[in-house]
């Protein structure tokens, strides 16, 4: 078999498959007029055993096309009396309530087949589903050891403590399902890793040959997450083993090759029309008041939503969301009452299942919500979505636009509403690519070694392993195929208590001898089971006055990853000098009037993606050249709306941008020609404006390394000012060689300058405190006893301070600290490829001088001092920066 197919239209097939059982067969046809798009596919290929990725939109009968042929199976066997009370079939969600709606939409299809199977005079027995997630109880615990479910619903962390849990993991001997909803939303981050090493540990111990099923709404690398999926087996013929059956001891030969299990992936998430548009409110985004554009946006909100039975709105931080909602209520206080409410993660759980339940009975019209919202919790019928600007990614809009339109047949609805330039030009762009399926892609993280750690003391806690067939099974993960031997030793050695570090009260979790490695000491299992888990404790940091003493406000942590001395941010109305944090307190300066390098917002507003990024410069590229060629206003303007979904008011306000931006500049910037522009701003401080638009995880990586270089050059702290569509350095009024600048880029290993520049920063001691929790290095819990964020912030620091001075930075969780901040946090690998496009020519950068910043600048100098200039002296200063570049270029 290949290592990943795509299931083609001749395997497509109209009716169950031949095998199933006629009570299942009469009960699916009764209830459903035929077989949706993805169960074409699925229900045949899943009987036939094959490990399937099946891509869908939501609301297209996709959990249904991977339970079916399982439940199938399960009535099978019970009919012929080989079902036994074990758990049979996995179901592993990345959310509780998702489980917890599964679970309930089992029950149907569970009571409707067997109550037709007695109908037609079929003896079958009960099969029993049931969820364990941190909501379970003791005594629903206690019921499942007694009477094991052969349906079993869970989450990744609560996986993780099932396989080790002696009494439990034994039920999961015959697995022969797993099934993964919404993996797309799992392995783009550590839970799924995490996941990835369960799955494989859960192969090793199950006596079947696991079918794997995922299932995901539009994603891409596709191909990829299949891999992702099905992880590796060892090539038979590059390794032997030898088990050791008295002590459960498998000793092997580290394999040399592996190849993936294979999987075919069903991919029927274009096969669902989107009816998508990018408007904007009113037809001049520069000079109409902001005041007017808040009322016509929340006219047209209004509007819409009257129009239709339900709605969901997304917005792109949860402070935003409440603010909606209060909007509307304040506004429209006839039309909106109980029937609208907020629902994100800062909320209560009670609140935010509230809001669920009333979107699905109907009784609440309007939902308003950040991110919490997008994966596929049941909300019932949804008509329309609205998106207030952009949603920063493709995938990402398609999967919230994709909430609406859940009955079969019925389209997916949504308006993406834009009040800035920027917005518009990239909603446009991101809407065209989402109508035709043109995807940006994820990166999953690889070689995690605080993850790695995590699982061995797990593996140590249900039995002694060879070390070598250890490796093995962890070298099966998507994620750690390629982990490198010298990573492998030192996480071991770690774990062994190699490295002196029991004076920082870090000891040993395990024993390594003779190739062999086991538990160490009886404390160990707990200290595993009750700090498993990849998700690190967060909490809010106090701010004081370093002068008064006085606290000020609070910061929450994202916020602080980003502060590096010096920076200048907002907090109540005030700016303030970040100096230093300790514990969970930040210190500051107070710094009345100073321009902030830090917007308010930097921790809530989701990156733009480098795919996008990459199509916007593509499409700026385009209208420039019909700028060079001599084409009119009506012929661009006519140009851009028969090629991207947008209304007038939205093509019109895009063209004035670049039109002026080419005017002013002579060119206009894309990913491909990048322009510096040298700017010296009213605070008398110089402005080296990069013109990129590669994304803001992109910016960051690139604008540290160039703040590094250039600091050593003038000796003088350097401020960084970071957005999606470029960042700026902002120096002392000092020559700087721009040119020698990015020709000591080109020559400068990234990855060596980035690790050192952020080396003593905020966030590579936040960053170090998330993994040593995950590498039980510092225990979050401990028998009974729980460390507050502070007191594992303070741990951190101390026994980072204590690595470095004995070790260095190749101790393997500092070293993992630094691959989560470049890869995970920031994209390193992006970064370089933008500096190979310099080296190599592919790439030009021209610098410009002016007293009076272009078009294209004007929304990153603003948002340096969005957080102290009130809304309507912001709309003025962008009137007067805009009027400066008309006067320039004679109008």
């Amino acid at each position: 078999m290949e290592d990943v197919r795509f299931a083609d239209e001749e395997e497509a097939s109209d009716t169950l498959p031949d095998g199933f059982e006629p009570y299942v067969k009469e009960w699916f046809n009764e209830q459903f007029p035929g077989l949706s798009p993805p169960q074409r596919y699925s229900f045949d290929l899943i009987h036939d055993d094959e490990n399937s990725l099946v891509c869908a939109p939501t609301g297209s009968g996709k959990t249904l096309s991977a339970f079916l042929s399982a439940l199938n199976e399960l009535f099978a066997r019970g009919r012929r009396g080989e079902l036994e009370d074990e758990i049979q079939v996995l179901y592993i969600s990345p959310l509780r309530a998702l489980s917890n709606d599964i679970s309930r939409n089992l029950e149907d299809p569970l009571e409707g087949i067997r109550e037709k199977a007695e109908e037609m005079g079929y003896d079958v027995p009960e099969i029993r589903s049931a969820v364990r997630t941190g909501d379970t109880t003791d005594n629903e615990k206690r019921k499942m050891r007694e009477s094991p479910p052969h349906i079993m619903i869970t989450t990744p962390e609560s996986l993780g403590i099932i396989i080790n849990s002696p009494k439990f993991r034994e039920n999961f001997r015959n697995v022969e399902y797993t099934i993964i909803d919404e993996i797309h939303s799992l392995c783009e981050n550590k839970r799924g890793v995490h996941l990835s090493l369960s799955m494989e540990r859960l192969q090793e111990m199950a006596n079947t040959d696991i079918t794997r099923i995922g299932l995901s709404a539009t994603q891409a690398p596709i191909d990829e997450i299949a891999k992702y999926l099905v992880g590796y087996e060892e090539d038979a013929a590059t390794w032997q083993e030898e088990t050791e059956r008295g002590d459960e001891v498998t000793v092997s030969s580290p394999a040399s090759e592996f190849e993936s299990r294979g999987c075919t992936i069903v991919d029927v998430a274009a096969s669902k029309e989107i009816d998508l548009e990018t408007v904007s409110p009113v037809d001049d985004l520069i000079y109409t008041p902001k005041d007017e554009v808040r009322e016509a946006m929340y006219e047209e909100m209004h509007d819409l939503i009257q129009e239709h039975e339900s709605t969901i709105i997304f917005t792109n931080t949860r402070s935003a969301t409440e603010r909606v909602v209060n909007n509307l209520k304040d506004t429209y206080p006839e039309s909106y009452g109980d029937n609208i409410g907020a629902h994100h993660s800062s909320m209560s759980r009670e609140k935010r299942l509230n809001v669920e339940e009333k979107l699905k009975q109907g009784e609440m019209k309007v939902g308003v919500t950040s991110t919490s919202l997008e994966l596929g919790v049941d909300i019932g019928t949804v008509e329309l979505v609205l998106q207030l600007g952009s949603p920063k990614g493709v995938a990402r809009g398609i999967q919230r636009v994709g909430r609406s339109g859940h009955q079969i047949g019925e389209k997916a609805k949504g308006k993406m509403i834009v009040t800035d330039r920027d917005d518009a030009m990239e909603c446009s762009v991101l809407t065209k690519c989402a109508k035709e399926d043109n995807l940006d892609r994820i990166r999953m993280p690889t070689r995690c070694l605080d993850v790695l750690a995590q699982h061995v003391v797990g593996m140590a806690c249900n039995h002694k392993w060879g070390v070598d067939h250890a490796l093995n099974v962890v070298k099966r993960s998507y994620n750690y195929v390629d982990l490198d031997m010298d990573d492998w030793e030192t996480v071991l050695k770690y774990l062994a208590g190699e490295y002196e570090l029991e004076d920082q009260n870090v000891y040993r979790k395990i024993w390594r001898n003779n190739g062999f490695f086991g538990r160490s000491g009886g404390k160990t299992r707990m200290i595993y089971m009750t700090n498993i888990g990849t998700i690190p404790d967060e909490s809010g940091y106090t701010v004081e006055d370093r002068a008064s003493g006085d606290p000020v406000g609070d910061l929450d942590e994202e916020f602080l990853d980003r502060l590096t001395k010096g920076d200048i941010f907002t907090l109540g109305g005030k700016t303030f000098e970040f100096r230093y944090a300790r514990g969970m307190k930040v210190y500051v300066d107070s710094k009345p009037n100073a321009k902030p390098t830090v917007p308010s917002w930097y921790s809530e507003r989701l990156p733009l993606s480098f795919d996008l990024g990459t199509r916007i410069g593509e499409f700026r590229e385009q209208v420039a050249e019909q700028l060079e060629m001599g084409a009119g206003e009506e012929s661009i303007v006519d140009w851009i709306k028969h090629n991207y979904y947008l209304d007038d008011n939205t093509a019109q306000a895009i063209y004035s941008y670049i039109e002026e931006q080419y005017r002013f500049m002579g060119q206009v910037s894309d990913t491909e020609d990048i322009i510096v522009e040298r700017y010296i701003d009213e605070e008398n401080r110089q402005n080296l404006i990069f013109q990129t638009i590669y994304g803001r995880r992109v910016h960051d990586a690139l604008s540290r390394v160039l703040a590094n270089i250039l600091q050593r050059r003038l000796s003088a702290n350097i401020g960084i000012i970071v957005d999606d569509n470029g960042f700026i350095l902002v120096t002392p009024r000092r020559p700087v060689d721009v040119g020698g600048l990015l020709t000591e880029l080109k020559d400068t290993d990234i990855e060596e300058e980035l690790t050192e520049a952020v080396k003593k920063t905020e966030l590579m001691k936040r960053r170090f405190r998330h993994v040593a929790g995950r590498s039980l290095m510092i225990l979050r819990n401990y028998q009974g006893d729980s460390k507050t964020v502070g007191q594992q912030q303070m741990k951190g620091h101390f026994l980072i301070s204590a690595i470095r001075n004995r070790y260095g930075d190749d101790f393997p969780m500092v070293k993992e600290t630094y691959r989560e901040i470049m890869e995970d946090a920031m994209d390193i690998h992006h970064a370089e490829q933008v500096v190979d496009g310099l080296r190599e020519g592919d790439k030009s950068v021209e610098v410009k001088k002016s007293d009076v910043p272009s078009p294209f600048s004007h929304g990153l100098i603003l948002q340096g001092s969005s957080d102290v200039m009130r809304v309507e002296d912001k709309q003025e200063r962008l009137e007067q920066l805009h009027e400066q570049v008309m006067e320039r270029i004679g109008e």
